[in-house]
């Protein structure tokens, strides 16, 4: 089974940038479908990301469209999620899991090797 750990969140003001890493242990990605899902304050965690390992296709949920990227590194094992423009409606606790349903599948439950997440806060 696949282990994951979050790296990257921090405080930043609105408009700023952060990277968030997922690297994975114990096995590789390569037959994953790795996806990005955030929690905030008082509401229920939601899907954000998701990257096919093997083609690197991706999809996003409408609010980070053009603003986050979700990218892949082989050689690292390890998944990003490059975050501009944030607004503090962004400010959640980011977590990373794995499927091997479809790309597009942003059901929590069909995920599982849930890593401990990282905070990321956006001041005003």
């Amino acid at each position: 089974q696949v282990q994951l750990v979050e790296s990257g969140g921090g405080l930043v003001q609105a408009g700023g940038s952060l990277r968030l890493s997922c690297a994975a242990s114990g096995r590789t990605f390569s037959s994953y479908v790795v996806g990005w899902f955030r929690q905030a304050p008082g509401k229920e965690r939601e899907f954000v990301a998701a990257i096919r390992w093997t083609t690197g296709s991706t999809y996003y949920v409408d609010s980070v469209k053009g603003r986050f990227t979700i990218s892949r590194d082989n050689g690292k094992n390890t998944v990003y999620l490059q975050m501009n423009s944030l607004k503090p409606e962004d400010t959640a606790v980011y977590y990373c899991a794995v499927t091997r349903y479809g790309l597009g599948d942003r059901r929590i439950h069909v995920y599982d090797s849930w890593g401990q997440g990282t905070q990321v806060t956006v001041s005003s």
